[in-house]
């Protein structure tokens, strides 16, 4: 889970033409107007490997996600008597905060999986007790933020039918649409846990490839990720656009679990994870009982090298290197060291391109002011890279809103008249009668 980039209230379903906010997007620090942004980012999702990292600001509001703000607001009145405890143990550091009264889970849960080993081995047993408490009570705050609606995990046909994830119908629309014959699939990276993307896309038709292989077992099998579809029929048009999407959840999903071997971590349907899902957040102290996510805690990338989470980071990484490549950045609040870590070595792909939605990044006299970001954002910002391009303005950098600026698949029909049009015209210029130059 990672804090929005938005506070929930800002979120809008207004359309470029529409917003009274004049929408500011800077390309290596030259402003660019709302056409030429269109006109860039037509240009980018036709690159060879387009991607989108998608954080908990595209599940909030409307959808029935929670910012890392409201998680923390929630952990705090629901859960009380754990976080006062947290707090009186010194768990609660100023190291840990994002901002106030919003602390970092990842690092927490670090700090507590090493108090729970060191005090077992202390033998400290009611310590120990009310320590794994009060973890169960931070991973319900967790579960509870990520499940958007609970209807949906009894009759999924509601969240297909919901009109909550146009947007992610939208941008998978635009962005699989696109695709040119023998360009591969769009892939989506994710920090949440929830389930709106492949609820977006299984109501649309698309496959989800998600490194999940099988029918009654499916099991991780990263080699599914190197798969892909296509129609042995099409021709001609038909041959533009994809049948699915490669899905990368970097922090792990409300639908997977560990197998009874042990080894195996296999995804579940929504239906199949509930019952444990509702049974844990009703005061069962096992997390075994439902299909866990792998919870943040720096041990998961150690438990996981060359295995599901640590097999995601790495080819998340090795997706940045491609050539002709655009990421696009949505509801990411950049608090993630190790997401951040990848980023930054991606920049040195020259044909790599990224825009980033900041709303909190404010407009002075026609420059990005970054004083409201966090230090990651500040020190990317002052090198006015040229192949970033920042969108700085809650009414075009909000999930909703931005989704709308990606071009229509049917715009390029009238685009591709024009071309054969301009291109007849020059023929005609230079080439006489008789064919001869």
């Amino acid at each position: 889970m990672t804090e929005s980039n938005s506070p929930q209230d800002c979120i809008c379903d207004a359309t470029p033409e529409e917003t009274s906010q004049p929408l500011f997007a800077f390309r290596g620090g030259k402003a660019l107007t709302s056409e030429e942004l269109q006109a860039h980012l037509a240009a980018l999702i036709h690159l060879e490997n387009v991607g989108v990292l998608l954080g908990a600001g595209c599940s909030a509001g409307a959808v029935g996600g929670m910012t890392m703000k409201q998680l923390w607001e929630l952990f705090v009145q629901e859960y009380n008597y754990s976080f006062v405890w947290l707090k009186d143990k010194g768990f609660l550091t100023d190291e840990l905060k994002i901002s106030a009264g919003v602390y970092n889970v990842e690092r927490l849960l670090d700090s507590l999986e090493i108090a729970q080993k060191e005090w077992q081995r202390q033998g400290k047993t009611i310590l120990v007790k009310t320590l794994k408490t009060a973890k169960d009570d931070v991973y319900r705050s967790v579960i509870r933020a990520a499940l958007l609606e609970k209807d949906w995990w009894v009759s999924p046909n509601l969240a297909f039918e919901s009109d909550k994830l146009k947007p992610h119908r939208t941008l998978l629309q635009r962005i699989t649409s696109s695709r040119q014959p023998g360009q591969c699939s769009p892939s989506i990276f994710t920090v949440n846990y929830d389930l709106a993307v492949e609820w977006a896309a299984e109501s649309m038709g698309l496959r989800v490839m998600n490194g999940f292989d099988g029918t009654h077992y499916r099991v991780f099998s990263p080699h599914s990720f190197d798969l892909g579809l296509s129609n042995m029929l099409a021709r001609g048009e038909a041959r533009f656009g994809t049948y699915g999407i490669y899905l990368s959840k970097l922090h792990g999903s409300l639908s997977w679990k560990l197998a009874s071997n042990q080894e195996d971590y296999l995804e579940v349907s929504c239906t199949q994870a509930w019952s444990g899902i509702d049974s844990f957040l009703n005061g069962s102290n096992s997390k075994k009982q439902f299909a866990p996510i792998v919870f943040p805690s720096a041990a998961k990338y150690m438990q996981t090298v060359g295995f599901v989470l640590g097999e995601l980071f790495r080819r998340f990484t090795e997706f940045l290197s491609r050539p002709q490549t655009c990421l696009m950045i949505i509801g990411y609040s950049f608090s993630d060291d190790h997401l951040n870590l990848v980023l930054t070595r991606a920049l040195q792909n020259p044909t790599l391109q990224i825009v980033i939605c900041i709303p909190e990044a404010d407009v002075v006299d026609g420059k990005l002011d970054y004083q409201k970001c966090n230090r990651w954002i500040k020190n990317l910002g002052l090198l006015e890279l040229p192949q970033v391009t920042i969108i700085a303005t809650p009414r075009g950098a909000y999930f909703e809103n931005f989704v709308s600026f990606l071009p229509d698949p049917v715009i390029y029909d009238k685009y591709a008249q024009e071309i054969k049009k301009v291109l007849a015209d020059i023929r005609r210029n230079v080439i006489d009668p008789s064919g001869n130059p």
